[in-house]
C-alpha cells in the first residue's frame, strides 16, 4: 500500500515538475495596445481590455505558446514605447507603411479595411478639393489618416487633430467639425451604430492607396527582432488555417475583415 502511495506521489510530482518546466519555458511577451479604438481595442465598463485586436492578440499568444500581458499606451506614444522596451509588440490596428518601416519591423497583415469620411446624413459633401474647401475635418493625431488629409486636402480644409478617435467623433456629433476621417470599420462599429452616431453617414469613396494607407494592419516589433516577428507570422497563419481567426472575425463583423 505504501509503495502505491509513494509511486502515485512521485507520478504527481513528476507531472507538476513537467508542467512547471513547460510554463517556465514559455516566452514572455508584452503587447502594447491603445485601448481607445473600438471595436478593435477599447476598455469596457469594468476596466477590461476588449476588442478584435485584443482577441487576435490572445489567440496568437496561445498559438505561439507565449505568456502574454497587455500594456495600454496612448497612440501618439506607442512606437516610442516599443522602442523604449515598454512592450515587445504593438497589436493596435497599426497600418504597415513605408514611413513606419523606417522605425520598426512588421509581421504580415492580420486585417485590411479602407478609410472613409463621415458627416451629417444628407449633407451632400463631395469628397474633392472643391467640395471640401473651407470645411473642418476631425482626425486622430499621428495616424495615416492625418497624413492623408494633410497631403491631399491640407491646403483647402481645417484639420483638427485629436488624441483619440472617440474625441474626434464626439466633436463631429457636437457640430464642432464638419467631417471626420478614419478607418471605415472603426467609424461604422464605433460611431455610426451607436446612439451618438445617429443622423450621420459615410460620404464619398473608400481610400486604400498604399502610399498613405500601407498594406493593412500588422504587428510592429523592434528592428531586428526576427525571432518574435517570425513566430507571430507563423501564429497568424495558424489561426487563419484552423478557424480561430474566422470565429473572432464573426464575433465583431458581418464580413471578412482580413480583406482581399
Amino acid at each position: 500500500m505504501l509503495r502505491k502511495i509513494f509511486a502515485a506521489t512521485l507520478a504527481a510530482l513528476a507531472i507538476t515538475l513537467v508542467a512547471s518546466a513547460a510554463s517556465a519555458q514559455m516566452k514572455k511577451v508584452r503587447i502594447g495596445t491603445e485601448g481607445a479604438y473600438p471595436p478593435f481595442n477599447y476598455i469596457d465598463s469594468d476596466g477590461k481590455l476588449q476588442g478584435f485586436d485584443v482577441d487576435i492578440a490572445n489567440a496568437l499568444c496561445v498559438a505561439a505558446k507565449f505568456d502574454c500581458e497587455f500594456v495600454v499606451q496612448d497612440w501618439d506614444g506607442i512606437i516610442p514605447g516599443l522602442l523604449a522596451k515598454k512592450f515587445d509588440a504593438i497589436i493596435a490596428s497599426m497600418s504597415i507603411t513605408e514611413e513606419r518601416k523606417q522605425k520598426v519591423d512588421f509581421t504580415d497583415r492580420y486585417y485590411n479595411t479602407p478609410a472613409k469620411f463621415v458627416t451629417k446624413a444628407g449633407a451632400n459633401i463631395e469628397i474633392s478639393k472643391a467640395g471640401l474647401k473651407g470645411k473642418s475635418v476631425g482626425v486622430q493625431r499621428a495616424t495615416i489618416h492625418e497624413n492623408f488629409l494633410r497631403d491631399n486636402f491640407g491646403d483647402v480644409i481645417e484639420i483638427r487633430s485629436y488624441a483619440t478617435q472617440d474625441e474626434a467623433n464626439a466633436d463631429l456629433a457636437a457640430g464642432r467639425v464638419d467631417l471626420v476621417l478614419a478607418d471605415s470599420v472603426a467609424l461604422d462599429e464605433g460611431f455610426l451604430k451607436t446612439d451618438t452616431g445617429k443622423g450621420f453617414a459615410f460620404t464619398g469613396p473608400g481610400f486604400s492607396d498604399p502610399k498613405w494607407f500601407g498594406d493593412g494592419a500588422g504587428i510592429a516589433v523592434r528592428k531586428g527582432d526576427d525571432e518574435l516577428r517570425e513566430a507571430l507570422n507563423k501564429a497568424i497563419k495558424q489561426i487563419r488555417d484552423d478557424g480561430t481567426y474566422k470565429k473572432i472575425n464573426d464575433k465583431y463583423f458581418e464580413f471578412d475583415v482580413y480583406g482581399g
